[in-house]
């Protein structure tokens, strides 16, 4: 059975460069959907039809599970009650409906079918992005343009994740998705450009030029997050390009700590005040870094898929700050404005070396609660969508 796509009712107003039709063929075609119809009579038999109205913007998770589920028509609040606004239907009723939802009917009965909204179609949970989300299905107008892009941006963004991510860059980082949105510029063009300055970074680094090191550091972290936010507003993600942005992440930071150990060595600045070598401070963070890493991945696998900051509040509060990139450049950049470089070093070592302790009691504890209690919990699952007094930590994880 194939399943068929028609959009109606489409509006000329564009989102993020995007138009609504733009934007549903892109979200459909990672969903495997890519039979696009303008008359629903050119279903085969025994087919269905997924109808969309192009006036509204769609939640992806509703389209996904829409899609899933044949014999669904999805509704929405307006002032006037509830209105249909998509619907799954078989490929014979498909014309009735489309009639039905264009409020053209042709007075013939309609098959009953499951009634569903947004917020009983989906979870609110978001496991990709770490966060609490709720489902979304509204109209787009000229009026509400701006309204609806910051909720597309906004939404695209990681609900648990480094103080930096969090809170320094939303409002320069929404302002350069838009530059490179309207103009053309991709996803994976960005994360290029942040290639460039890992290496130009390090090379910084390493000649001593650490405040020029640092703001070419600063700079793609800064990318690093505009590439994400605009894969997500465009609907422009690619396998390769994940694969791509997270192996950059992956490995810039340790080689990044290395040549500014490197650098602090040829300039001799490394002071004899400090109790360990600066080699010994390297294989300290590699160590921890790669200790941090593999307890993730192990949490991640065997305990709890949401992740290991996701488990409890503490350890969202704690991916805050935890010993990663971020928040380790803050740590360079303070010891760089003190003058003393080489301290900065010594503090991301043994930073990195507590974060990672933490991390590994957190493990164990985690293995221990399961052989206990059974399987872990997110405590990002067990949020009340309709709680009037939210916590400090669900007011600080989600958008509540």
């Amino acid at each position: 059975m194939t399943t068929h796509a028609v959009i109606f009712a489409e509006t000329p107003v564009r989102l993020w460069g995007l138009s609504s039709r733009q934007r549903l063929e892109r979200i459909l075609k990672k969903m495997k959907i890519s039979s696009w119809l303008d008359d629903p009579a050119a279903a085969a038999a025994g087919d269905s039809v997924l109808l969309l109205r192009g006036d509204y913007l769609y939640d992806e998770r509703l389209l996904h599970n829409l899609a899933k589920k044949p014999g669904t028509v999805l509704q929405t609040e307006t002032e006037d009650g509830k209105k249909a606004v998509a619907a799954h239907v078989a490929a014979a009723d498909a014309q009735r409906f489309l009639d039905s939802l264009q409020e053209t009917p042709s007075g013939e009965a309609l098959p009953s079918l499951a009634f569903e909204t947004p917020q009983t179609l989906v979870t609110v949970y978001l496991h990709k992005l770490r966060k609490v989300e709720f489902p979304y299905l509204l109209p787009i107008s000229e009026e509400n343009r701006g309204e609806l892009e910051k909720r597309l941006f906004t939404g695209s963004y990681k609900g648990v994740t480094d103080l930096v991510t969090k809170w320094l860059w939303p409002r320069p980082a929404q302002v350069a998705t838009r530059f490179c949105a309207l103009r053309g510029i991709t996803p994976n063009q960005v994360t290029s450009l942040s290639l460039v300055l890992v290496v130009v970074a390090g090379l910084l680094f390493y000649h001593g030029l650490f405040a020029l090191g640092l703001a070419a550091a600063w700079a793609m972290t800064f990318l690093d997050t505009v590439d994400g936010k605009l894969a997500r507003v465009t609907v422009n993600s690619s396998t390769f390009g994940n694969l791509f942005d997270h192996a950059i992440d992956l490995i810039s930071p340790p080689f990044w700590y290395l040549v500014w150990g490197l650098g602090l060595e040829r300039l001799e600045i490394w002071q004899p005040g400090i109790p360990f070598s600066m080699k010994a401070a390297i294989w300290m963070i590699f160590v921890a870094y790669i200790a941090g890493r593999l307890v993730e991945g192990i949490f991640k696998q065997f305990l709890e898929f949401s992740g290991i900051f996701c488990w409890r509040p503490i350890d969202s509060y704690f991916r805050l700050i935890t010993g990663r990139r971020n928040p380790n450049l803050i740590l360079l950049t303070l010891g760089l404005l003190a003058g003393r470089p080489d301290l900065g070093l010594v503090a991301v070592a043994l930073w990195t070396a507590v974060s990672s302790v933490f991390l590994v009691v957190r493990l164990i504890m985690g293995a221990c609660q399961r052989l206990i209690s059974g399987p872990l919990r997110s405590w990002l699952l067990d949020i009340d969508p309709e709680e009037q007094n939210p916590t400090l930590a669900q007011r600080c994880f989600t958008n509540k």
